[in-house]
């Protein structure tokens, strides 16, 4: 009853044009095989003929093959459904006609008929159903010859144009799509007829009959037809509309170029042009970005719409054009724009809101105002004929306004171009706020940078000065290096480089906080190792008033480091000492570079053993370079000191000639581009005064001896022909020699210094530094002090191993009456 069932689903599901034809002996022997059953089964005519047909099929079937053979004279055949075995392993079920048959010498033999079986038992899957499903399928479907004309299509390939398929045939594809690439897609063909090899998933974007105005894209697949003998006779394809797809991919792709490529930098017009620049050609032909200008400013901006109320002052950001001719005329990227008060510009800035035109009126007129008695160019003149406005919005603030403009007419804006637009901007907006946000905090950290570090190193005759400041911070610009020129009494001046921890806003907080105190210090004429300890006690005071740790915070002194000198141009002494800081190097004037031997102290506020100085005596001309430890350590952080001093060694060996260019051309050299860490150097050229510009004169502690002093000093002044501080000169020697003999010990010394500036200068024995009092009018003394504070600029006591001077300096370029 199963075998009668079997055979009724093989017959009706057998079709003989498609079988698989085999020829057996009557004793079940393969005699023929076909190129179709090698290709059905696998197996060559070698392995095959001459064995048994048995060997082929399964266990099961197998045993029923001599059965069957026996039958088929009998009831004129057999058929059925058996599981035969392919030449790689895996089984297939196939549909199996077996009849009598006589061969050309009239022998008997046997005819299979193998056809694979598709489908459920029971389902015709003949040819004339196959026809049904292809010509009923909703992909276009083509077969063309090897010559690439078409010999069947079916009726949904006529949805992408080209007419129906009776028009079709003996043409080929250039024939009836004149529009599209047809040489690549033919190309494709080709390759399948010399291959064999199937292309699937090909796509195809460009413009086809049905869409001539519109871009489309098509998946195309190709796979090559054999006849029975293996030789190609054409190929089959089919086609598939993806347009829809494929429009979604380059949406998807200009967003992912848009968050790539914009807010690259913290620039406010950068970030505006690469808005720009992402929209074309992408999603539109000519795009403009115009800002207000408070954004440009980084000023805080009201919440909510701009109000639209007259002429709405705009400043061009960035643009950006397909074509060298759109438009006629443009507003560069940093000139001033205004919008006419009733423009949909000036409307969107007021409702927040996008817009969008597909035709513009080509006769209407811009909506930019143009120079004084200029005429308005129309749509037409400027080359637009599409549009979308899209005000730039964020975080509830809006910042200006974006136009896209297109000039071809076939693809106008459309709704989902107008969400893309709105996408690409609110992702431009938000960097564009940042960066306006950052260019106030820049701004406002500038104007404390600006109040930190020196703008101008003042004027002096002691040395030539040059400093060069690099931070690693380089987007606000500031850090924790700092440098300082402070001119002491006597012509000298100190030199100071430092460094505090950390960088940014936080690491200059607390570098002005040392710079400040050690100007302070500097002030009270202290050797270089007492300003250390001073600065140490009081960075070690401010931690503990803040609750820091022995290791202080980020930005705070504690841990800072520090390099003190002080220079004398009379007599070439150099004194310095250092708090956790890297010694001086000094170029001699032969060119030859030592580093001073200075021991370096603890770092400010951690602790340690006492600061100590070192003197030497520069020759004029010697260059002294104070750096900090940015300037040392390369670029891998993994070099030794030594390495790093040589690096240093050959950059000042080779540096320019003069210290403002010497201090660029080190930095350059070993500085990168982007340090890790802030770099500062100062590099200052010694210089001696004219032996003439210094008089000095050892007196006797008498008092007898105060009118000589004035009568000498009366005589330098004239010699060097300052006569008119004669009178206030005489005044100031008069007091302060008077003073020391009065109240110190052992030999005075009186010194003048002409230099920018007046100097007298006593040096006495004495320990105690003298008081400014305000006497009583009945007082017959202790006006001395008093009257020298009144005469000159400024004055002053410093302490020397051998005492103490008293100083007095006098304008020479606004003398006192």
């Amino acid at each position: 009853m199963g075998g009668h069932k079997e055979q009724d689903v093989a017959r009706q599901g057998f079709d003989a044009a498609d079988a698989v034809p085999l020829l057996l002996d009557p004793r079940g022997a393969v005699t023929g095989w076909t190129g179709q059953a090698e290709r059905l089964l696998g197996y060559p005519p070698c392995e095959t003929v001459g064995k048994d047909f048995a060997g082929l099929l399964a266990a099961e079937d197998a045993e029923r093959v001599p059965g069957l053979i026996g039958r088929c004279g009998a009831d004129g055949g057999w058929a059925g459904l058996m599981t035969v075995r392919h030449r790689d392993g895996r089984t297939l079920r196939v549909m199996t006609r077996i009849t009598a048959a006589t061969g050309q010498g009239g022998e008997g033999s046997l005819l299979v008929l193998l056809s694979e079986m598709i489908g459920a038992p029971g389902w015709d899957m003949s040819r004339a159903v196959l026809e049904q499903m292809v010509t009923g399928a909703s992909i276009g479907i083509a077969i063309v010859d090897t010559d690439l004309r078409f010999v069947w299509s079916n009726a949904a390939l006529e949805q992408f144009g080209g007419g129906p398929p009776a028009q079709r045939l003996g043409l080929r594809l250039s024939d009836v799509q004149p529009g599209m690439d047809f040489e690549s897609v033919e190309a494709r063909m080709r390759q399948v007829l010399e291959s064999g090899e199937r292309v699937v998933g090909y796509e195809h974007v460009g413009r086809v009959r049905s869409a001539p105005l519109r871009e489309s894209a098509h998946m195309l697949s190709f796979t090559r037809l054999d006849d029975e003998e293996g030789r190609p006779i054409g190929v089959y394809y089919t086609v598939v509309d993806v347009t829809d797809r494929h429009r979604a991919r380059q949406r998807l792709a200009l967003l992912d170029l848009a968050g790539k490529r914009i807010g690259r930098t913290l620039d406010i017009m950068s970030t505006a042009q690469e808005l720009a620049d992402v929209a074309v050609p992408g999603l539109a032909e000519f795009v403009v970005v115009d800002l207000l200008e408070t954004v440009l400013r980084g000023a805080e901006l009201p919440p909510g719409p701009i109000a639209g109320t007259g002429r709405v002052p705009l400043r061009r950001a960035g643009h950006r054009s397909l074509y060298k001719d759109l438009p006629r005329t443009v507003v560069r990227a940093g000139e001033a724009v205004a919008y006419l008060a009733d423009s949909p510009p000036i409307r969107c800035l007021s409702t927040g809101r996008s817009w969008h035109q597909e035709q513009l009126d080509p006769l209407a007129t811009g909506w930019v105002v143009g120079p004084p008695g200029e005429p308005e160019p129309t749509f037409l003149e400027l080359g637009l004929r599409s549009v979308m406005i899209v005000p730039i919005r964020a975080r509830g603030v809006t910042l200006g306004l974006t136009g896209f403009f297109r000039r071809r007419l076939d693809e106008p804006f459309n709704a989902d171009d107008l969400h893309l637009a709105e996408d690409l901007v609110s992702r431009a907006a938000v960097c564009l706020d940042n960066a306006r946000r950052y260019a106030r905090e820049r701004n406002a950290a500038l104007v404390l940078q600006s109040s930190l570090l020196p703008l101008h190193l003042p004027e002096q005759d002691a040395v030539e000065v040059s400093a060069c400041y690099r931070p690693a911070d380089e987007l606000t610009g500031l850090g924790g290096d700092w440098y300082d020129l402070i001119p002491l009494s006597g012509a000298r001046v100190a030199l100071i480089v430092g460094e505090a921890h950390g960088h940014g806003i936080d690491a200059a907080a607390a570098m002005g906080g040392l710079r400040t105190a050690v100007r302070t210090l500097a002030a009270l004429d202290l050797p270089p190792e007492e300003v250390l300890a001073h600065l140490d006690d009081l960075v070690d005071r401010s931690a503990g008033d803040e609750g820091a740790g022995p290791e202080g915070t980020y930005g705070h002194p504690v841990g800072s480091g520090c390099v003190y000198v002080v220079y004398d141009p009379v007599d070439g002494q150099c004194t310095m000492a250092a708090a956790g800081h890297p010694s001086p190097a000094v170029i001699a004037p032969d060119g030859s570079v030592t580093f001073v031997d200075l021991p370096e102290g603890p770092a400010l506020g951690v602790g340690g053993p006492p600061f100590e100085s070192v003197e030497l005596t520069l020759p004029e001309g010697s260059t002294l370079a104070l750096h900090t430890d940015g300037l040392l350590l390369p670029s891998d952080r993994n070099g030794a000191v030594d390495t790093d001093r040589i690096r240093l060694r050959q950059a000042l060996e080779t540096s320019g000639p003069t210290p403002e260019l010497s201090c660029r051309a080190v930095v350059d050299a070993l500085v990168p581009t982007r340090p890790y860490d802030d770099v500062a150097l100062l590099m200052a050229r010694t210089k001696r005064l004219d032996r003439g510009h210094v008089a000095a004169w050892d007196l006797p502690a008498d008092p007898a001896v105060v009118a000589e002093a004035r009568r000498t000093a009366t005589g330098q002044l004239s010699r060097w022909g300052l006569d008119e501080l004669a009178f206030t000169t005489e005044l100031v020697v008069s007091e302060l020699v008077t003073n020391a003999i009065r109240y110190a010990s052992g030999p005075v010394r009186l010194r003048l210094i002409h230099e920018r500036t007046l100097v007298c200068e006593v040096l006495d024995g004495g320990a105690t530094a003298p008081h400014l009092r305000h006497p009583r009018a009945t007082d017959e003394g202790g006006r001395g002090l008093l009257l020298v504070s009144q005469l000159a600029q400024r004055w002053g006591t410093r302490f020397i191993p051998d005492g103490k001077i008293i100083w007095a300096e006098q304008s020479l370029t606004a003398p006192l009456e």
